[in-house]
């Protein structure tokens, strides 16, 4: 079957974004297989845990058995979450998974059992785009359309305040939007970005929700999932876009999934160009130990000494006395105590200036 026909989407996911869908499309059975392309598939079941979809306004949805959704091709390595690939080849009629909450579609390699087997997917096609009015043969949708150009250097000079994790869920989120608020209360111009990861608007819409005059992620230049070969250049366009076009006072970024994941969080660490413009480096850990590591790890692999540590490590006495014994570092709680994180942050940039 060569024949493309129109379709209804019932939902549309956020990975898609740059390419700016309306729900009624048009889809074909010629399938490229590869990151970043955009399909229509119908769900096979339901779940009852991980059972929902951040649609492009960042919402999340309840989704269910017969849902057609556009979703995204893409891999997924998270440790706490779904691992996939995507399959070599892509027909209609082929099941995949949902890999994860912003529509990222490949093959379910591993599953942690806390979230269960993903959604089945019935592949119904290739969405098509018609970029040009009265065109009449579309191409298959991507999310580089109308993205962020990555860039091989960076032009721009603004402060960065990075936020990095050991893992993913260990606070990163919620120090980066409390610094930013504070920040922003303080009377900057703030904006923030999301650097590494999997594709999702959720944590660049809750720095934009602190307070950030603009956020961006690295699927706004067209990457669905960060690697080592493509993490670079895509921080790079960011960093560059909102230097140039935004013009904040200072940035803050997040570096999704943790320090030794796969996601590329030690290329953007171990390179000078991008690091040069760190004005602080707030550590988020779960416990004592990776406290304790991240801190060696930057320090012995990277050359870089935190400027605090936060995450639930500091969540009481415990965690502080020992950070602050045995690792010489502030340990400042996000939650509890957001206003002295954001103070201290604040402080730095000062000194620096």
């Amino acid at each position: 079957m060569n024949a493309t026909r129109k379709i209804r989407l019932d939902r549309i996911a956020s990975s898609t974004f740059n390419a700016r869908l309306e729900h009624d499309v048009v889809i074909g059975p010629e399938i490229v297989a590869r990151e970043g392309y955009v399909l229509a598939v119908r769900l096979l079941n339901d779940k009852t845990t991980y059972h929902h979809l951040e649609n492009c306004s960042g919402r999340l949805i309840r989704l269910h058995r017969g849902d057609v959704i556009a979703g995204t091709l893409g891999t997924r390595r998270a440790l706490r979450g779904y691992a996939g690939t995507i399959p070599e080849t892509i027909a209609p009629g082929d099941t995949i998974h949902l890999l994860n909450l912003g529509g990222v579609l490949g093959r379910c390699t591993s599953a942690n059992p806390e979230i269960g087997p993903p959604f089945d997917a019935e592949v119904l096609g290739a969405v098509l785009s018609f970029p040009r009015v009265g065109d009449r043969i579309g191409a298959p949708a991507h999310v580089r359309s109308g993205a962020v150009s990555p860039a091989k250097t960076i032009h721009s000079h603004i402060p960065i305040v990075f936020v990095a994790g050991t893992s993913m869920n260990s606070g990163k989120t919620v120090a980066a939007s409390e610094i930013v608020r504070g920040l922003r209360r303080a009377g900057r111009r703030v904006a923030g970005m999301k650097l590494t990861g999997v594709s999702l608007r959720r944590d660049a819409l809750s720095m934009i929700d602190a307070g950030a005059i603009d956020a961006r992620t690295f699927t706004d230049a067209g990457i669905v999932s960060t690697h080592d070969s493509d993490v670079l250049p895509a921080a790079r366009g960011v960093i560059n876009f909102l230097g140039e076009k935004v013009k904040p006072d200072v940035i803050v970024a997040e570096l999704g999934d943790g320090i030794l994941g796969e996601y590329g969080v030690a290329t953007l660490l171990a390179n000078p160009e991008v690091m040069d413009l760190a004005e602080a480096l707030v550590v988020c850990a779960p416990d004592q130990v990776g406290a304790w590591g991240a801190v060696h790890l930057l320090e012995q692999r990277f050359a870089l000494r935190p400027t605090l540590i936060t995450g639930p490590v500091t969540d009481n006495e415990v965690g502080c006395s020992f950070i602050e014994s045995h690792l010489d570092l502030p340990a400042i709680n996000a939650r509890r105590f957001p206003e002295r994180l954001a103070a201290r942050i604040e402080e730095v940039l000062r000194d620096d200036a």
